[in-house]
């Protein structure tokens, strides 16, 4: 290669193949899940809808629903030989670490393993899409020192997990339910993002489905890609809660703990988005459920920090927040620990990830670029 090569550091701008999976209209700034706007699906389709048209490319029959309905049910529970797997991992390592390891251990134990025919990689992501919450309850739940719950079958997908989680009825409630779908549906997939290219790369060597999703939670892991909604509960936990403030009061204090912060040129996550250029088209409908959950809640102060960080960035920066920002605090408000956020983010994206799989499968080619080479000219020892 020659000195004057172009290096495209990050791979920014680069188009390496096509997707059918999901695209940013820029048009209408909209996320599109092949084709659908996100915001009308979070709207009106359950979780597993969305799976199924991200795997198939179409939304399901009531036939087709029901047949996946019965299969989840019926594989939510928490294998004994991945809860042992899970329990030699200490509480003090992070859950991306617990989630990483499960998928693994789920992956060797599947009996279509290295099976990558087209109905045995759909029956894998099926599969995984049924098992990991139970990965991620029971993960809180044992760092809280409490026992196992068991999964229901008469609970769709987001109230199951909600029930495996806290085991109450209070997180049953309608309101909170529907918060958690729409943050499922809206985490959902995100086209060529670090994580699902990891994945993509990882299937064109011919890897086995779990082994992608297994390396996509690695890369997920990193901050400069997953785990932002912690950071947004960390800032909000740095400025203080105070439960006896009014949104006003605890909007004027977030306002100047952004503005120092900004001052003293601090990183500051949740703001700002890589694709888009006119702020998220995921936040609207996220904010709509993080403000139903302080009306349920109770939590108007939780709101107030959220409007004060929010218009002192845009005031001073003109950036807007990313899905990250209202996530954080709907999960906080839930109950979720905060490091357990990401974790969250697996258990939907684990839909996308798994169609990335699938249609890289589908039209292979090995993703091996090349470098340009900076080091010492050849010598002799």
């Amino acid at each position: 290669m020659s000195e004057s090569t172009e290096i495209k550091k990050g791979l920014a701008g680069v188009v390496v193949d096509h997707t059918a999976v999901s695209k940013v209209n820029p048009e209408t700034n909209s996320l599109l899940y092949r084709g659908y706007p996100v915001q009308q699906l979070a709207a009106e389709k359950s979780f597993e809808e969305v799976a199924l048209l991200l795997w198939t490319g179409e939304l399901p029959t009531a036939a087709e629903l029901d047949d996946f309905v019965a299969f989840e049910r019926s594989n939510r529970a928490l294998e004994p030989e991945v809860k042992a797997a899970i329990d030699l991992l200490p509480t003090t390592c992070h859950p991306m670490d617990v989630g990483r390891t499960a998928v693994s251990v789920l992956g060797a134990r599947h009996d279509l393993a290295e099976d990558s025919s087209p109905a045995a990689e759909l029956q894998k992501a099926k599969s995984l899409f049924a098992q990991f919450p139970a990965v991620v309850a029971y993960d809180q739940r044992r760092r809280r020192n409490q026992d196992l719950i068991e999964p229901r079958d008469d609970l769709d997908y987001a109230q199951n997990f909600l029930w495996m989680t806290f085991g109450d009825a209070a997180h049953l409630e309608p309101a909170v339910v529907d918060a958690f779908r729409v943050s499922m549906v809206l985490y959902a997939e995100h086209s060529f993002n670090a994580s699902t290219f990891t994945a993509r790369v990882i299937t064109s060597t011919l890897a086995d489905l779990h082994s992608a999703v297994t390396g996509a939670i690695g890369a997920l892991k990193g901050p400069l890609h997953g785990g932002a909604n912690e950071a947004v509960m960390h800032t909000f936990d740095e400025i203080g809660i105070r439960a006896e403030e009014s949104r006003e009061e605890a909007a004027a204090r977030a306002k100047e703990w952004m503005e120092r912060a900004l001052s003293e040129k601090k990183k500051v996550m949740g703001f700002g988005h890589r694709v888009y250029k006119n702020g998220d088209s995921r936040v609207p409908t996220m904010k709509a459920a993080l403000e139903a959950m302080v009306d349920h809640y109770g939590r108007g102060e939780l709101m107030g920090l959220y409007d004060g960080l929010e218009q002192a960035m845009e005031e001073a920066k003109g950036i807007k927040p990313n899905l990250d920002y209202p996530a954080g605090p709907t999960y906080h408000l839930m109950g979720f620990d905060t490091e357990m956020f990401t974790p969250l983010f697996i258990a939907s994206r684990i839909t996308g990830w798994t169609a990335h799989v699938m249609e890289q499968r589908g039209a292979n080619a090995l993703i091996r670029p090349l470098s340009a080479y900076n080091g010492p000219a050849e010598r002799s020892l």
